[in-house]
């Protein structure tokens, strides 16, 4: 691994490689690892740390945070299991700065991961890229050629045009996670993905926490039925909800913050900004390329990754796919597949799990069953909850249920959602039935391991009829 710093080289001087990657995300960093190990010269550029944003800002930190706040809430609850911690409930409170060295420890050694895996191998540029030409680019002082360029610089937190925003110290998922001591009452802007699991978490570390979102439900893409249950176990923690409520405005009253939503002002500590994510390409100088962009500011693509361009790809959060890093992972494997392994992949056939890790954890695959409906498929719905689970009983923890969609005239699995203690976990295993290209009846026969949350599979197959 050579470093490359601005005083080397001239401006003047080409440097040309084989392939130069723009970011160092989970799609661009084993991209740039088998393209060097092929023997081909690779550049990697990016200016911050090794693993973009699940490393550091991302999965990594937060779940290792999200965990923090479990141990928490099974303490503050040990007595439902018939556990005496020989304290009440009100004196679990967090040591911060410790769980936050312990978020860093455990990121650290992610981006160390990396650093000894492109050891010798390829030349990092720890600079921020603009283009210059087609395949052109300017790194710091630095000139760069390459006969094929893979952009992978992902995204930031969007930030909406509200009135008095800029006027009071609002967090990002990014600055939130850098808190020293537990807001005393954080309000959260956005009822996504991230808006809930921060919200939760933080709620779980003590803060009193007030969800504001413009959509009549929270997780607006999932299904009502899924959205409704996850936002009633929030509720039973003591998280708030202000639904289909637009903020209008931000200001400060003191040291509080307060939002205005609708007729009435919300009023906190704290205010985390959770409304979206935006592509960061405003400074690639993309013009320079012919590379196209939608009207969010993400890179167009084709089905299998290609720009606008010949010869540039775009991979991850940058190109408007779904924002998740299995997804930035596969999106290697597609333009890698395509490319040196003689397939034909595409991202319009590809099947997606992922996980909303709250507690429980809504993990989803495939369609919903509104996307469904509006499709015209007729359909056989399953759904148990968990209190049909043995293992869910033992545990104690039973909120939730699993819900399945088939296709009513191939008993094919179109989609699935279970929001349970480990719904992110069981859902792969519909996933995999998916890809086998199977029939749900498949599982009906299989041998689950007792006690599991699987074996509440027998439940749900059972469960399924004409909808």
């Amino acid at each position: 691994m050579a470093l490359k710093g601005s005083e080397e080289h001239l401006a003047s001087e080409i440097l040309k490689y084989d392939a130069i990657v723009i970011g160092s995300g989970q799609g661009g960093n084993p991209l740039a690892h088998q393209l060097a190990s092929r023997g081909e010269k690779v550049a990697l550029i990016e200016p911050g740390p090794l693993g973009g944003t699940c490393v550091n800002t991302g999965c990594t930190p937060t779940k290792t945070m999200v965990a923090s706040a479990q141990i928490a809430h099974y303490v503050r609850n040990a007595e439902r299991w018939g556990v005496r911690t020989g304290a009440s409930s009100a004196a679990v409170s967090m040591d911060m700065p410790k769980v936050l060295r312990r978020k860093s420890d455990v990121v650290e050694r992610s981006r160390t991961g990396w650093e000894k895996t492109f050891q010798n191998e390829l030349d990092i540029y720890r600079e921020s890229a603009r283009f210059t030409g087609n395949k052109t680019l300017a790194a710091g002082q630095h000139v760069l050629q390459g006969s094929r360029i893979f952009i992978n610089t992902g995204a930031k937190p969007a930030i909406p045009a509200l009135d008095g925003l800029d006027s009071v110290p609002y967090l990002t998922n990014v600055s939130l996670m850098e808190l020293t001591e537990v807001p005393e009452h954080l309000l959260v802007l956005g009822g996504g993905y991230v808006g809930l699991e921060f919200g939760q978490m933080f709620r779980r570390f003590g803060s009193e926490v007030t969800v504001v979102h413009s959509g009549k439900q929270i997780l607006p893409n999932e299904d009502e039925d899924a959205a409704a249950e996850l936002q009633k176990c929030l509720e039973a923690e003591g998280v708030k909800f202000i639904l289909n409520a637009r903020a209008s405005r931000a200001g400060k009253s003191g040291q509080q913050i307060q939002l205005t939503v609708g007729g009435q002002v919300v009023t906190g500590s704290h205010l985390l900004v959770a409304t979206g994510r935006a592509p960061q390409t405003e400074n690639l100088d993309l013009d320079k390329t012919g590379v196209e962009i939608n009207k969010k500011g993400h890179i167009a693509v084709n089905d299998r990754l290609e720009t606008s361009a010949p010869d540039i790809w775009a991979i991850g959060d940058v190109n408007g796919g779904p924002a998740f890093t299995h997804i930035s992972y596969n999106d290697y494997q597609i333009v890698y597949g395509n490319l040196y392994e003689g397939k034909s992949l595409s991202t319009a056939t590809r099947i997606i799990p992922y996980g909303v890790f709250t507690d429980p954890t809504l993990g989803r695959v495939g369609m919903t069953e509104k996307e469904a409906r509006a499709q015209g498929r007729k359909l056989k719905i399953g759904k148990v909850p968990m209190t049909r689970v043995a293992r869910a009983r033992e545990r104690g923890e039973t909120d939730g249920f699993m819900k399945l969609l088939v296709d009513a005239e191939t008993d094919f699995v179109l989609g699935a959602a279970i929001l349970a203690a480990e719904g992110a976990e069981l859902v792969q295993i519909l996933s995999t039935l998916m890809l086998a290209e199977r029939p749900y009846t498949l599982l009906k026969g299989a041998i689950y391991i007792h006690p599991t949350l699987a074996e509440g599979f027998f439940a749900l197959m059972d469960s399924v009829k004409p909808a």
